[in-house]
């Protein structure tokens, strides 16, 4: 995890941890000011479901794409967490440039989706057949702040879904996939795509690896010496039953 602090000349911090803890202590990982955090504020552990966010108690809620977090949040690289007056954008560790995806067939494409999770547009589901554009162009606007310009352009292109970007290149609010400054790159499933307060969820089941099914070995039968106890208990048996068998003998012959 790379933090970055918007609006602010505090330097990048990077993270490796399965635990970050953040608050004024000096006994955190990531210190904050007094002003903007208490003591021990939140942490951020690494799990299967990604990043969680967990509110300590007894503090003040904080936000997550401006919306408010009381106790739990799963957290996604490209999403600003505020504490106070901080603003921290949470960035993947590698940048999207340079990456591929598998080829999708045409057939499949029907299966892409872009799902609006923050901003004006939130909750909404935008289909992407061949092409999507946002922008003043496009069928979906995107308000940005200061009148801001810009538009995305999310487009099938060798059998790949690619993102391509046109606004002005000194732009305070520019494109962001997973927290990284992007022009143009490959897209895959669960990227977020940020621009201003607007966030955007690329769901693709088709471009996503088919789980892989571990058959489990049969186990062998057990048996019936593995069940019998340990080595010794059966030669104890054994004599017992042959010093009873001997003691009949014996009778009998009295007897007779």
């Amino acid at each position: 995890m790379r933090i970055e602090f918007s609006h602010s000349n505090r330097a990048g911090f990077q993270w490796n941890q399965a635990l970050l803890r953040i608050g004024s202590d000096p006994g955190n990982d990531l210190i904050l000011t007094a002003s903007q955090a208490a003591a021990y504020h939140l942490s951020i552990s690494l799990d299967r479901r990604g990043w969680v966010l967990e509110v300590l108690p007894e503090t003040t809620r904080i936000y997550v794409n401006a919306r408010p977090v009381r106790e739990r949040a799963i957290l996604r690289p490209g999403d600003i967490l505020s504490v106070g007056d901080c603003r921290m954008l949470l960035c993947a560790d590698h940048t999207p440039g340079g990456r591929t995806s598998p080829q999708m067939p045409a057939q499949e494409r029907c299966t892409v989706a872009l799902r609006a999770v923050a901003g004006p547009l939130s909750g909404q589901v935008l289909p992407l057949a061949n092409r999507l554009e946002l922008g003043p162009q496009g069928p979906v606007p995107l308000d940005l702040p200061q009148c801001e310009v810009a538009s995305l352009v999310i487009a099938w292109r060798d059998g790949q879904l690619r993102l391509e970007t046109r606004q002005a290149a000194d732009s305070r609010y520019p494109v962001r996939v997973n927290g990284s400054i992007v022009e143009q790159t490959v897209l895959l499933p669960g990227d977020q795509i940020g621009i201003g307060m607007h966030r955007f969820l690329i769901d693709a089941p088709g471009l996503e690896p088919e789980p892989e099914i571990v058959i489990p070995e049969p186990e062998p039968e057990a048996l019936p010496e593995d069940t019998a106890g340990p080595r010794g208990e059966v030669w104890w048996l054994i004599v017992t039953a042959a010093v009873l068998a001997l003691g009949i003998a014996l009778l009998l012959l009295m007897r007779f």
